[in-house]
């Protein structure tokens, strides 16, 4: 009886499901390509991959809202409401947000990689260093006397940074230093 009354709604779901499924997948294996093609970390192809899958989940949960019967108007207050919220947080921690967004920007237009050297011309703290990993937040760049220096994605954006040496951390590696 119960399946009956909803059974419309409910093969509309799985439809649905199954397309939003589809939309991931081909979504993912383009951010791979994209990844593998640009020699991009299997961590940060990964983290964009998850970004996609929870858009994508969120998205779920709105149709499916409206497919079993929710008023626009109830949703649009049930938004207005969370996104307040949201927006109150992200204005509290809007630097994290800041970075993960250009962590996002860097995963797909940053022209370098892991393992070459750059310099960051920053007037009051310029530094120059291998890169060793690009995370969600922050890059992770290795300075000439050993020193670990993380760097924040969104400054990385904004200051002008110069290519020293490509594939530096090889050309470490060949000298037959143990240091990166």
């Amino acid at each position: 009886m119960f399946y009956e009354g909803l059974q419309k709604e409910l093969i509309i779901s799985g439809f649905v499901l199954l397309f939003l499924l589809l939309v991931r997948f081909i979504t993912n294996a383009v951010i791979r390509k994209i990844g593998k093609k640009n020699n991009i970390n299997e961590a940060r192809i990964k983290l964009i991959c998850r970004y996609v899958s929870v858009t994508l989940f969120l998205l779920a949960i709105l149709i499916e809202a409206i497919v079993f019967g929710v008023a626009l108007k109830e949703l649009s207050a049930i938004f207005s409401s969370i996104f307040a919220v949201i927006g109150i947080g992200l204005f509290a921690i809007w630097s994290i947000l800041s970075n993960v967004t250009s962590g996002i920007i860097m995963f797909f237009s940053f022209p370098y990689k892991v393992g070459d050297k750059i310099r960051i011309h920053d007037k009051d703290f310029p530094i120059e260093g291998i890169i060793e990993d690009i995370q969600a937040f922050q890059l992770h760049l290795r300075e000439n006397n050993g020193d670990l220096v993380t760097y924040p994605n969104n400054l990385m954006l904004q200051k002008a940074v110069t290519l020293v040496q490509k594939d530096a951390i090889v050309d470490v590696f060949d000298e037959g230093s143990d240091a990166v």
